[in-house]
């Protein structure tokens, strides 16, 4: 197989590509769907811009693109601003989620679009796109139509598209969420390995925590039109900085309490319902008599601990037990919440595990996250 080429942008300067300035963003002139947003997106990176329907993210990326005004703020790519640029004076490349492959043309017609446009030479072209059906696996399906493609085939074909007129930058809104669920993940580690090849900047966009945590360098966790935190996915994931990131990335326990002592790094809160002192480790400086969130995550919560292996004791009742394959899922009533839950891994079975039992979980100090309540 013939080795790619690696685009134009890999082989510049380290740094920033895109930088957002102020950037706002209204539709009707009165709510702002995004909101004074400040974000550097770093050159080579694969960014994930990551919310629920209606955070801001995909506006964020379509005014990246050119699809949309910005309302005022700027946006500039390698120093230079772009917000007077049409999308196709911007030099970047785009997939969306139901592709808009031609479907009066071939594979390799679709693929060879963007140089035609551009007025590349005929044999260049060719050459640009036979290392591209390489690359995307599409070896011998140059002549088909969209389709005759299957929707992974068909992915392949618009991500080679964005790709092959070498761009700086590649966005992808939602380019999975018409796969089903095993081809998606196929396609997951398909991209992320295009990526780290290539070495083009990706800015993705998806409401799929697992496929953020999955693909990215970075993720920029969106809400109500501003970036809650940004960070690499182990961060997010094991150091949330608000109530709302700890609670939108995967699954986690909260349990709310006030804090009773505070020291640097760590305090002692008592629960709110009168059941005990949680030992955690806190997102910020904490001050006593403050209300606080506490969040674990179910496979940090061990079921009956042995004395003195963990910092933190709870007592409650078993709700419901669900084997879901990989793990056994309890749900327990503890801690003033019916939905604490905990995942045992391995062969141990479920059998003796009856609701309405009474049950003892534990967890440790440095596995209980303490964050300032939001509400």
């Amino acid at each position: 197989m013939r080795e790619p080429r690696s685009p134009r942008a890999s082989l510049d300067p380290p740094g920033d590509v895109v930088r957002f300035r102020g950037v706002r963003k209204t539709y009707d002139g009165r709510r702002l769907v995004v909101d004074d947003l400040d974000l550097a997106i770093r050159r080579g990176e694969f960014l994930t811009l990551l919310g629920p329907s209606g955070s801001g993210k995909t506006s964020t990326l379509m005014m990246l693109a050119g699809f949309e005004p910005v309302s005022s703020g700027s946006i500039e790519l390698d120093g230079r601003a772009i917000d007077h640029l049409p999308p196709a004076r911007r030099g970047i490349g785009m997939v969306f989620q139901n592709y808009a492959l031609f479907p009066h043309m071939s594979v390799g017609e679709n693929i060879a679009f963007p140089l035609d446009v551009r007025k590349l030479a005929r044999s260049e072209i060719a050459a640009r796109v036979g290392r591209m059906l390489d690359l995307m696996k599409l070896e011998g399906l140059a002549d088909r139509r969209p389709a005759q493609l299957s929707g992974g085939q068909q992915q392949r074909v618009a991500l080679a598209r964005a790709l092959v007129f070498e761009p700086k930058l590649v966005l992808l809104d939602e380019p999975l969420g018409a796969l089903d669920k095993q081809l998606r993940e196929h396609l997951q580690y398909e991209i992320k390995h295009i990526h780290r090849r290539l070495g083009v900047t990706m800015v993705y966009v998806t409401h799929d925590q697992s496929e953020a945590l999955t693909m990215s360098d970075r993720i920029a966790v969106f809400a109500e039109g501003r970036i809650q935190q940004l960070a690499a996915p182990q961060t997010l994931y094991h150091e949330p900085a608000t109530d709302f990131v700890a609670g939108f990335i995967g699954e986690n326990n909260r349990l709310r309490a006030r804090v009773v002592e505070a020291a640097r790094g760590g305090l002692v809160a008592a629960l709110e319902t009168g059941e005990g002192r949680i030992r955690a480790v806190t997102a910020g400086i904490a001050t006593v008599g403050e209300p606080v969130s506490l969040w674990v995550r179910p496979e940090a919560v061990v079921l009956d601990p042995a004395p003195g292996t963990v910092d933190n004791e709870l007592v409650g009742r078993l709700c419901e037990t669900t084997f879901t394959g990989d793990h056994v899922r309890l749900r327990v009533e503890t801690g003033g919440s019916d939905a604490f839950v905990l995942k045992l891994h391995g062969r141990r079975t479920e059998a003796s595990l009856e609701a309405g039992r009474p049950i003892r979980i534990g967890f440790c100090a440095g596995d209980c996250r303490a964050i300032a309540s939001s509400t």
